[in-house]
């Protein structure tokens, strides 16, 4: 019953998804950036469902049920709290840039050098996100429908491939209001339930005022304040994200939509943060029985309960990995290999290149889910490395000119070097083992857990300041970025002659 309750959710949301394929009408921007005709309501929901994925349900819930409310919450908490400063600072700016991908940026403001090194790193890390959101929906139908954990992965990449392929953002914005829908009534009716059935119980030293989680490292603090800023800051350079913000119709729709999902994204996470707390403290539950979420739903809830609770968790799951497939791919294609967008001669070229991408991208996505089966550590990593390479060139280099290709360049490099040395070297990851990638030694131990984020995060940060302090960019830079920014005009003015498709 269960499972045909989840499944009658995704039937619907594939139905929706293919039918507003017709608003593509051809053009790679209309795939891309919905004709950048998004009002604020399907904006908001997107974003939502972008960052209560299951990550920050089922990673949240498993990381809260192990070592307490901030271990788990910061996942929702900090995507939040990026939310609100995208909303505050850049989603303004960057919607008036009328951006095709976050990429574009890159290539603006640095050059075609950065641009290709940037767009690999955001390639490797919402490859990671992918496989994050692949795990949760892997596990689920291998506990309530006996699907091999492998399958399972295979299977819901698949579904969510077939309404992405079709109708790109339009698919994912549309998709998105059933998503968030689901997602937050289901959030409310868990919480609801556990607080009249069981009581909001918290465990001694676990709840969200015990604050030695974010004082004392014997508590897991360096870890918790790893989270909160490798999300808070490094999801700022979030492909999917921003890819929603260019699609919005103006400026202040992209803002207001940002603080909408701000909201949101904190509510529900913690939610399910305290339904996880209590479920241990009163029930026993924890993840040496699989997926805590999935435990209580399974044991305990109500069928009708559940079939909510596990489509919120598919539903939200699947709008992340649609969102993470286009994006990556429309990087892969307009950013690596220099595609560009052509209309009114025959089939747009960059429409057709960047569908045929995601079939690499999620066969990537589907090894990492079966290599790596955690889902908040995931997330965490994908942006663990935003943080490290991309968020200083980006995030300062929006406000501040004085610096060049060079302190990109030098940015990205040396912090993303900083951080792969480091995950190679520590035991543990986010508290739970390095399966990632962990060469054995007697050098580091696991006490530089969350440490490496911050350190890494710190000097990809310092070593940005510190050559632009050093070193102004040219006058040549400054013309070949107003040079770009004319050729984007261009490139995006190409169609204005048609009629805009309405959202």
């Amino acid at each position: 019953m269960i499972i045909l309750g989840v499944g009658l959710t995704v039937l619907v949301v594939l139905i929706v998804g293919i039918a507003v394929a017709r608003k593509i009408d051809g053009d790679s921007a209309n795939y891309l950036v919905a004709g950048r005709r998004l009002g604020v309501p399907l904006v908001a929901v997107s974003l939502t469902a972008a960052a209560v994925d299951s990550n920050a349900t089922v990673g949240n819930t498993d990381l809260t049920s192990q070592f307490g409310f901030w271990a788990g919450a910061s996942l929702a908490i900090g995507l939040a709290i990026c939310l609100l400063l995208t909303g505050l600072f850049l989603a303004k700016p960057m919607n008036r840039m009328k951006l095709f991908t976050l990429a574009d940026y890159f290539r603006i403001r640095y050059g075609r050098t950065t641009e290709v090194l940037a767009s690999v790193i955001m390639l490797l890390s919402f490859t990671t996100l992918l496989a994050g959101n692949l795990v949760a929906c892997g596990y689920l139908l291998e506990r309530f429908a006996n699907v091999p954990y492998e399958w399972g992965v295979v299977v819901s990449v698949a579904l969510v491939l077939s309404y992405t392929i079709a109708g790109g953002l339009f698919s994912d914005a549309y998709t998105a209001v059933i998503q968030t829908a689901i997602t937050v009534v289901a959030a409310i009716a868990l919480f609801a339930w556990v607080a009249v059935s069981f009581g909001i119980v918290i465990p001694p030293g676990m709840g969200p005022f015990d604050l030695g989680q974010l004082t004392d490292p014997a508590q897991g603090a360096p870890i918790n304040w790893a989270t909160l800023i490798a999300l808070a800051i490094g999801d700022i350079v979030a492909i999917d994200f921003m890819q929603r913000i260019f699609g919005a119709k103006s400026p202040e729709v992209a803002r207001r939509a940002c603080f909408i999902a701000a909201a949101g994204t904190a509510v529900i996470g913690t939610l399910f943060a305290l339904v996880a707390l209590s479920a241990t403290a009163v029930l026993g539950i924890s993840v040496e029985d699989g997926p805590v979420l999935f435990t209580l739903l399974d044991e305990y809830a109500p069928p009708v309960l559940a079939i909510l609770v596990l489509s919120g968790i598919v539903a939200a799951s699947f709008s992340t990995a649609s969102g993470a497939i286009l994006a990556t791919s429309a990087i892969a294609v307009r950013n690596i290999f220099n595609v560009r967008r052509v209309v009114n001669e025959g089939a747009d070229p960059l429409l057709r290149w960047t569908r045929l991408a995601m079939l690499p991208i999620v066969a990537v996505g589907v090894f990492l889910a079966i290599r790596v089966s955690q889902t908040g550590i995931l997330l965490t990593l994908a942006f663990d490395l935003m943080l490290a390479c991309l968020a200083a060139p980006f995030i300062l280099g929006i406000f501040w000119k004085r610096p060049g290709v060079v302190a990109a360049l030098a940015s990205v490099v040396v912090g993303f070097v900083v951080r792969m040395v480091l995950l190679a070297l520590t035991p543990t990851l986010y508290g739970v083992p390095n399966d990632l990638l962990y060469l054995p030694n007697d050098v580091v131990g696991p006490e530089l857990d969350g440490w490496a984020t911050l350190i890494a995060a710190l000097v990809g940060f310092g070593t940005y300041a510190l050559v632009g302090v050093l070193r102004r960019r040219s006058p040549s830079e400054e013309l070949d970025e107003l040079a770009e920014l004319e050729r984007l005009e261009l490139e995006r003015s190409a169609r204005e002659d048609l009629e805009p498709v309405a959202a």
